[in-house]
């Protein structure tokens, strides 16, 4: 067996179910070791590392409940899992509040047990990177990948170093491809809460069923397809930051269950009927105008004022040219590095163009743009020829004046150029497949 495999401790009074699991973990690889009783249990503990420890609570002598928090007392890296009969599910919830991982009934599914076990040492490996990563950092500033010398991207860089030192709910508003998500985890790496994850949504990707499990996560056999306990991003964000973004989009029941999440800071899973407490700051995006939303009753009102504590809004980046070189230098050093080939500037006609195209797309476009002339240029020097855009005289699309004007054209020259591919289409406009079809659909694209 191997000594660097994960290690697992199982306590059971009972022989027959002690063996069985030795084998079913050992097959999957795992070091194994059994104990009888507490005192066995906390010998071998003191003897040998072990990533979990799986305890059953009904144990003559000292039972699960005290030596899980012995356990706690003696090694609190270790993961502990309870073992129970459906009669003492309440005393099993019970040590999930003192802090248990999870906890599975009897007869024992090995599946179900082989999956909690998974999870459970991918949370321990996570803890581990976690405790490293808080040695070696001291302090945390804005993420690099934030380029801007103009004076409205550093009006929003001082944004952001002001609410991060505080606690307050924040809504980013900017329009698609502004990077929304970037200042999100800007203010999340200066916060308080930077050693805690920060965990997305994408709430305009995901339909409306299955955001509401990501969200709030479910109980085995909550619905079809629903094959094991699974804890949704609510609760993988606690003591972090949740990041919601096109907040926008969500319907009017998830509107009103997270409302009551924000204010309570407590949810059930899905199927489920225990109360989970949660505390997390929220972060939302959107590219839509919420007011208005609000007016059509779209979108809740409370919900709206919840959200709306610090706004901050990012500038299109055709409102702030002079940062376009610094960005497609950025990227030039990029992508030359990840593609491992040796370009070093732009020329006048390229560099001429980036500044006077419009970008609809905004800074993820230009990012694409780049990316995309490095593929079928040739070093060192990015050529105009080298970059799909297409300027006419005026240096704007031929397109009317208004920002869905521009963005119609643009969505339909890059389906065009696809060859209607929508997937390929996507992926140049840094869109997912869903958003891309809502705008085909908005905008009544047709082939």
């Amino acid at each position: 067996m191997d000594q660097n495999a994960p290690g697992i401790l199982i306590v059971d009074d009972e022989y027959s179910v002690r063996d069985s699991l030795e084998q079913w973990f050992q097959k999957d690889g795992y070091r194994t070791a059994s104990a009888e009783d507490a005192g066995e249990a906390l010998k071998l503990l003191q003897e040998t590392s072990f990533d979990v420890a799986l305890l059953d609570i009904k144990m003559p002598g000292i039972d699960g409940m005290e030596l899980q928090r012995r356990i706690q007392r003696l090694d609190t890296d270790v993961t502990v899992i309870m073992i129970t009969a459906f009669a003492s599910v309440e005393t099993a919830v019970q040590a999930l509040k003192e802090g248990a991982f999870d906890y599975i009934t009897k007869p024992i599914d090995p599946d179900e047990l082989s999956h909690l076990v998974r999870r459970a040492i991918e949370q321990r490996q996570l803890k581990a990177e976690n405790v490293q990563l808080r040695q070696k950092v001291e302090h945390l500033t804005t993420p690099e990948q934030i380029v801007g010398a103009s004076p409205q991207m550093q009006k929003v860089l001082e944004l952001v170093r002001s609410v991060a030192e505080t606690d307050a709910t924040v809504l980013i508003r900017g329009e698609s491809g502004t990077g929304k998500e970037l200042i999100a985890q800007a203010i999340h790496a200066n916060s308080g809460r930077r050693y805690f994850p920060i965990i997305p949504v994408n709430c305009g990707a995901l339909p409306e069923s299955l955001l509401e499990s990501e969200l709030f996560g479910h109980e085995k056999g909550a619905f079809t397809g629903a094959q094991y306990r699974r804890k949704g991003r609510l609760e993988m964000s606690d003591g972090g930051t949740l990041f919601l973004d096109e907040i926008g989009t969500i319907n009017s029941r998830t509107q009103v269950d997270l409302l009551r999440v924000l204010e309570t800071k407590e949810f059930t899973r899905l199927g489920g009927s225990t109360p989970i407490r949660v505390e997390f700051r929220v972060i939302s995006a959107t590219n839509q105008n919420l007011e208005q939303l609000v007016e059509q009753g779209d979108f809740r009102e409370d919900l709206y004022y919840r959200l709306n504590v610090f706004a901050i809004s990012i500038p299109p980046l055709r409102e702030r040219r002079e940062d376009i070189p610094l960005l497609a230098q950025h990227f030039l050093k990029k992508y030359s590095r990840q593609m491992n080939r040796t370009f070093t500037e732009f020329d006048s006609g390229a560099m001429d163009m980036l500044v006077r195209y419009p970008w609809p797309g905004n800074v993820r476009e230009l990012g694409n743009a780049v990316e995309r002339a490095l593929v079928v240029g040739k070093p060192p020097v990015v050529a105009a020829k080298d970059l799909p855009l297409q300027l006419n005289d005026t240096g704007s699309q031929p397109a009317g004046d208004s920002l869905a004007d521009v963005e119609q054209a643009h969505v339909e020259r890059i389906l065009e150029q696809a060859e209607w591919n929508v997937s390929q289409a996507a992926k140049i406009l840094g869109v997912d497949r869903t958003t891309l079809y809502n705008k085909i659909r908005k905008y009544g694209l047709n082939r």
